[in-house]
């Protein structure tokens, strides 16, 4: 591994530092692990201690930063998400040594798996006498987590976030993760933000603190979010200091909202469209009501939660096999007891159905569901809940298949005081105004959009046909680039 980096350095890929989230059950040490860490290393900083909380925190181990998000839990991470917002690079799950894998580590893994971000386990609590390391790693293998010693390569790390001891381990193996990850600086590039968190001070009016995800905020600028926006008026560090500008993967607190955003929302320089990214799922009233969530991917995902572990079993087992090459039935999650609200935010950011045998549902769960757009299917008998799938997945693959509509090749590209404009010659078919499109390169997809206009010699048109060579205006941010092939689909 150290040859790895020596030969990252000598390459000079310009990387920046890893966001940290930390997850797992209730009382497993999660708030006391960042505790530690904040407390431990703040205090080597020139400025002294925290003054504050904004939700995350920087360190500085082996001279490189990291980031921690000090909001554990799902309910933030999972409003992150929904919102659109890739937040973390890096997911330490905090599993007890005496304990072992618990519920909520069940669902933290689920969320971890989701998000698609590497996992370093920390198994804490090793100082006590009921401590059993090998107890961990096998329940982790029976969910998948496969660890180093039983045929995987995830790593563990031994620790007790009470005494420290195995921290400073920890923190060496997240910056060899993020090492290995080489995550890309984004500094040079126009800002955007994550709101991590958010609130009405009635002394200083509404607060957000910002994680900076690409480039950097300054004070006195124009910023926006699709709820709120305002002037930049001051920006605090974790560590109560006034700064003029935040770079890519610091937190900040920012003053100058109009009104307090949401959590998880992206942010923007003002002038600069803001996406507005669909985080419900839709629910229309057909026949089949599984079939209003079932979309036309090549996935499905359910959240299952029956009352015996028996019945569970043999649900999970039944839905699986229905699966087949064109779609895939995924289970993201699976439990025995109550629908919470905790499975309805999980639901909600993976966009799954829930299905519930002979169990109830909680006011709260219900209300959150509600408001999230998220079903809840509740069965009695299996024979009944299978044959809805069935039903869902024949109506899926009747489905009207995709239909190329044009294509093209990307031949120049210009900046205009509008955007962006993609100079496009026709090769086959047809191009039109609302097209939804896709960008290949190499052979891959690297985008999707939809055509906002069509210009042809500074006038806008309507189509453009085989053969024509127009400009296209993107809605939204687009990654398009010389010689790409653009393909516009129904």
């Amino acid at each position: 591994m150290a040859k790895t980096k020596t030969t990252t350095t000598t390459k000079q890929i310009s990387t920046r530092p890893p966001v940290v989230v930390i997850m797992g059950h209730v009382d497993h040490g999660k708030t006391t692990l960042l505790d530690y860490i904040r407390k431990a290393k703040v205090a080597e900083k020139e400025h002294g201690g925290i003054t504050q909380h904004i939700g995350a925190y920087q360190i500085e181990k082996d001279g490189k930063k990291i980031t921690f998000i000090d909001t554990p839990g799902h309910e933030a991470f999972s409003a992150m998400r929904n919102r659109g917002a890739k937040v973390t690079d890096i997911a330490v799950l905090v599993v007890a040594a005496d304990d072992g894998v618990m519920p909520q580590t069940r669902e933290s893994i689920a969320h971890i798996k989701e998000a698609g971000v590497p996992l370093i386990v920390a198994i804490n609590k090793t100082d006590l006498p009921g401590a059993n390391l090998e107890r961990v790693k096998k329940g982790l293998a029976e969910n998948n987590v496969l660890v180093e010693g039983y045929g995987g390569d995830v790593v563990t790390v031994p620790i007790s976030a009470k005494t420290g001891s195995g921290v400073e381990d920890l923190l060496e193996m997240i910056n060899l993760v993020a090492d290995i990850a080489e995550l890309k600086d984004e500094s040079k590039e126009e800002f955007e933000g994550v709101v991590i968190e958010s609130s009405l001070d009635k002394f200083r009016g509404p607060l957000a603190s910002i994680l900076v995800k690409k480039g950097t905020l300054a004070v006195g600028e124009q910023i926006k979010s699709n709820t709120s926006g305002g002037k930049v008026k001051a920006l605090i560090s974790d560590s109560g200091q006034q700064l003029k500008e935040a770079e890519v993967s610091t937190p900040v607190e920012v003053l100058g909202f109009e009104k307090v955003p949401q959590v998880g929302e992206l942010v923007h320089l003002q002038g600069r469209e803001v996406a507005k990214v669909e985080t419900k799922v839709e629910t229309v009233q057909r026949r089949n009501p599984l079939e209003a969530l079932l979309t036309n991917s090549s996935q499905i995902n359910l959240l299952i939660k029956a009352d015996v572990a028996g019945s569970l079993e043999a649900i999970a087992a039944a839905v699986e096999a229905l699966g087949d090459e064109t779609h895939k039935i995924n289970i993201v999650y699976k439990e025995t007891g109550e629908v919470s609200e905790s499975d309805v935010l999980l639901a909600s950011s993976t966009k799954a159905i829930i299905i519930c045998f002979n169990v109830k549902v909680t006011k709260g769960a219900e209300k959150l569901a509600e408001e999230d757009k998220v079903m809840i299917r509740p069965f009695k008998i299996i024979y009944e809940l299978l044959d809805e799938l069935k039903e869902g997945l024949e109506t899926l693959s009747e489905a009207k298949r995709e239909k190329i509509l044009g294509e093209g090749q990307i031949i120049a590209t210009f900046d205009t005081s509008y955007g962006k404009i993609a100079g496009t010659k026709v090769t086959e078919g047809r191009f039109s105004k609302g097209d939804r499109i896709r960008i290949v390169r190499g052979g891959e997809e690297v985008a999707q959009a939809r055509i906002k206009t069509i210009r042809q010699k500074q006038e806008e048109i309507p189509l453009a046909k085989a053969g024509n060579e127009f400009g296209i205006l993107f809605e939204g941010q687009v990654d398009f680039a010389e010689n790409d092939k653009i393909v516009a689909f129904s």
